[in-house]
């Protein structure tokens, strides 16, 4: 098991205990997300060195979701952190793998991928209301996504979330960004999606200011959209992806994203720590 050096761990835990008092853990487990400030505020310029390279050399999995003639830009990209030393930096000495055990209640936390995305200035294309662990080759309770500003985010630009939807019995369709199409042909184990904004009493949207260094955590199951970015700046999020004791390999109805290709594995596996390293397990 490939597990972090001892005194990193012990970073890890000095940061945790100051960082994720215990009334930030149960808002989490009822409400699938929460605002974490501050507490990667001393990783944000190396992020942001790794961004720009991301967006110099993007990857075979980048896109932009930009319609054609619409003013800024969208750019997204994920699994690049072996390629980009700020991004494998963070993976194996930010606090983020104690954070993440601790806020799944998991005895070890392993890394699924990273997750860049950039809203340029101005940029109108808003990122629909998903799930993501229909997204994605894996299936289980224990999940958590890191979302850190490495901008000052206004709440108008700043990602939402339906509180209480990560307790969901059934998943929500998936769908395309780029023209809110069916991603799988086959979706019949999904729900459709509930009109958020048009039956807003029915729920409680979650939207917070983000200041440079805050996280936004939520699980894979977690509802959640983000407007386009009518600022006079770019956002820049950087979004780490983790996984816990219960999770496993599922295999969905077509190509994931990720899509992991030549992955080797069965429904209930537990994922390869060759590809997934376990960063964290404790003392």
């Amino acid at each position: 098991m490939t597990v972090a050096k001892a005194g990193t761990l012990q970073n890890m835990t000095a940061a945790l205990e100051t960082s994720l008092p215990e009334e930030l853990v149960t808002e989490y487990q009822q409400k699938g997300a929460v605002r974490l400030p501050g507490t990667f505020e001393p990783w944000v310029e190396r992020l942001r060195r790794g961004v720009e390279t991301n967006l110099r050399e993007p990857g075979p999995y980048a896109g932009d979701h930009t319609a054609r003639g619409d003013a800024g830009r969208f750019f997204e990209d994920y699994c690049n952190w072996s390629r980009i030393p700020e991004f494998r930096d963070f993976v194996w000495h930010s606090p983020a793998a104690a954070i993440a055990a601790r806020i799944m209640g998991s005895g070890t936390a392993q890394f699924f991928h990273e997750h860049v995305l950039v809203k340029e200035a101005t940029t109108a294309k808003r990122t629909p209301w998903h799930q993501d662990l229909p997204y994605y080759c894996v299936d289980g309770s224990q999940t958590l996504s890191i979302w850190i500003a490495l901008d000052p985010v206004p709440i108008e630009n700043s990602p939402q979330f339906v509180a209480g939807s990560h307790l969901w019995p059934k998943l929500t369709r998936p769908n395309r960004w780029v023209d809110e199409g069916d991603f799988y042909a086959s979706d019949e184990d999904f729900i459709d999606l509930p009109d958020i904004e048009g039956d807003s009493d029915r729920f409680d949207v979650l939207q917070w200011e983000l200041a440079v260094g805050d996280a936004l955590l939520f699980g894979f199951r977690t509802l959640h959209a983000a407007p386009g970015n009518t600022a006079a700046s770019r956002r820049r999020g950087f979004s780490t992806r983790w996984v816990g004791d219960d999770v496993h390999f599922v295999q969905r109805p077509g190509r994931t994203s990720p899509p992991f290709p030549g992955i080797d594995l069965v429904d209930g596996d537990r994922l390869r720590e060759d590809w997934f390293p376990v960063i964290w397990t404790g003392f």
